[in-house]
């Protein structure tokens, strides 16, 4: 890790369609290739589909899903004194919102659909109802840094 000076964080372009920079990190993390337009394709697929399942914006259900995926502790582990120990540290802003990108394109990876923008959809559904992988592996992330309250005192 370089110590001469802080680096530079580039600046995302907004997407097309809703002029949103989360939306637009959300579409590169879900491209595969190269492939910029697939990846929109998908996404943009899989918020028609919200929206017609739900006769609700699909902005603002991607946005909820969002937040309720974005952790807020993890395990950081910490060696003192010969032995390991996982101190629970509080998640930096913009980790938390790439953890929750992440998270959200695992679990829909992993469903069983046909096809991606159904399972993204239906991930996004999920995960604003409070269900689903990605919100489950948000809670076992607090449960873990919970478990391991006694060594906060490690904290650095």
């Amino acid at each position: 890790m370089g110590r001469r000076r802080r680096s530079v964080t580039r600046q995302i372009k907004t997407d097309p369609r809703y002029s949103s920079t989360l939306i637009s990190k959300f579409i590169n993390d879900l491209m595969w290739d190269g492939k910029k337009t697939v990846a929109q394709s998908i996404f943009y697929d899989a918020l028609d589909l919200i929206e017609k399942k739900t006769k609700e914006d699909g902005f603002d259900l991607f946005e909820r899903a969002f937040n309720n995926v974005k952790p807020v502790l993890e395990v950081r582990p910490r060696r003192v004194g010969g032995s390991t120990y996982q101190v629970p540290v509080e998640v930096r802003p913009r980790r938390r919102e790439s953890l929750a990108i992440k998270w959200i394109i695992k679990a829909a990876r992993e469903r069983s659909e046909y096809r991606m923008s159904e399972r993204l959809a239906n991930e996004l559904l999920d995960a604003a109802q409070g269900q689903g992988a990605a919100f489950k592996k948000k809670e076992d992330t607090h449960k873990m840094a919970e478990a391991n309250r006694a060594f906060a005192h490690f904290r650095w």
